[in-house]
C-alpha cells in the first residue's frame, strides 16, 4: 500500500529534492493545471475518452482525472502495482435503538448486524451478512425507532441477543479467510459504529470490546482529504450525490446503508483512493491513526471474552 506522499514519489514516505528532479514530476503538474482549467463537459468528454466513470461534480472529475495521468505517468516509469491496501474490506453500519430525540441518557443497543464484503481487487460486493439483534435494556422499541428503520417489535423479539449474533459474524468471517489467508479492514460510514454503538453493546452484554473492530477506515474522512471537501458533505447522501449517484433501497436500513457505503468505497478505490486505517479504539477512547502509520490488517475474528 502506499499513502498520499508514497504514491508521488513512488518510494517511501518521506519526499527529498532529488525525487522530484525527474521529469516525470514536471508533466504531472502540468498536467494538473490544464485539467483545473477545463469545463465539466470537457472533464466528462476525456473521461469517457479513458473509459472512466464520468458521473459526479466537477471536482470529482477533476480528481478522477488527475489520479488517471498521474498513475498512468507513474506506471510508465516505475510500474507501480495498483492493488488496494487489503483484499477484502467490510463496511458495516449498524441499527441501534433510539428514540425521538435521543435523551442523554438513554442506552443505545445494537438491533441490526449487517457486513458487506466487498473485494478489492474485483471491486464488486462479494457477500453480506445480516442479523437483528434482541435489546435487553430496553426490549420494547419505540414508534420512532420502528418507523426509522423498518425494523419491527416481532422481528427484535424473535432475535438472538448480541453474543450470539457476533458469534455468527465471527463464524462468517472465519469460513472466509479474513485475517489468515486474506488480509482485510473494518469500514464505516463516521465513528459512531464502532466507538459509540459497539462500544455501549459490549459493555451492555457483558463482554470485552472485539480485537478485529478496534481498527477501521473512516469512510467520511477518507472521503474527505481525498476530493478536498468539508467535513458537512461527507454524509451518506451527499456522497453518493456529488458521485452522481443516487441511494438504493431503504435508507436507514443497516444492509441497504451498508451497500451504499460500499458503492463509495469502490468509486473510491476506481478514482485513485488508497482506502486505509484511519480510526481506532484504545482504551476505551476513539482516537486518529496517521496516514504515515504502518499498515497492518485486521486480525483474524475471535470471540472476546466475558467481562469480569
Amino acid at each position: 500500500c502506499r499513502n498520499s506522499e508514497q504514491e508521488t514519489n513512488g518510494k517511501n514516505s518521506t519526499a527529498s529534492s532529488k525525487d522530484f528532479s525527474d521529469p516525470v514530476y514536471k508533466e504531472i503538474a502540468m498536467t494538473n493545471g490544464y485539467i483545473n482549467r477545463m469545463t465539466r463537459e470537457e472533464l466528462r468528454s476525456k473521461l469517457a475518452e479513458f473509459k472512466l466513470e464520468t458521473r459526479g461534480v466537477k471536482d470529482v472529475l477533476k480528481k478522477r482525472l488527475k489520479n488517471y495521468y498521474k498513475k498512468q505517468k507513474l506506471m510508465q516509469k516505475e510500474h507501480i502495482n495498483g492493488d488496494s491496501c487489503y483484499d477484502y474490506i467490510c463496511v458495516v453500519d449498524f441499527e441501534a435503538t433510539c428514540e425521538e430525540g435521543n435523551p442523554p441518557e438513554f442506552v443505545h443497543e445494537i438491533i441490526e448486524f449487517p457486513v458487506v464484503l466487498l473485494n478489492t481487487h474485483t471491486l464488486e460486493i462479494e457477500d453480506t451478512f445480516q442479523q437483528y439483534v434482541k435489546p435487553e435494556i430496553n426490549p420494547k422499541l419505540s414508534n420512532f425507532c420502528i418507523n426509522l428503520t423498518g425494523i419491527t417489535q416481532d422481528i427484535v423479539d424473535k432475535a438472538d441477543p448480541f453474543p450470539q449474533v457476533l458469534q455468527n459474524v465471527i463464524e462468517w468471517m472465519r469460513q472466509r479467510e479474513l485475517g489468515t489467508k486474506y488480509s482485510y479492514s473494518m469500514l464505516t460510514d463516521g465513528s459512531w459504529d464502532m466507538s459509540k454503538f459497539l462500544n455501549i453493546q459490549c459493555r451492555v452484554s457483558r463482554i470485552k470490546y472485539p480485537s478485529f473492530a478496534k481498527k477501521w477506515i473512516n469512510i467520511r474522512k477518507s472521503y474527505g482529504n481525498f476530493y478536498k471537501v468539508p467535513r458537512n458533505q461527507t454524509k451518506l447522501t451527499i456522497m453518493l450525490e456529488m458521485l452522481g449517484m443516487n441511494y438504493d433501497g431503504r435508507p436507514h436500513s443497516g444492509l441497504d446503508d451498508s451497500k451504499n457505503i460500499a458503492r463509495i468505497a469502490i468509486r473510491m478505490l476506481q478514482d485513485g483512493c488508497d482506502l486505509r486505517v484511519n480510526e481506532r479504539m484504545h482504551a476505551g477512547q476513539l482516537m486518529t491513526v496517521s496516514s504515515s502509520a504502518p499498515l497492518e490488517g485486521a486480525p483474524a475474528p475471535q470471540m472476546p471474552r466475558c467481562r469480569n
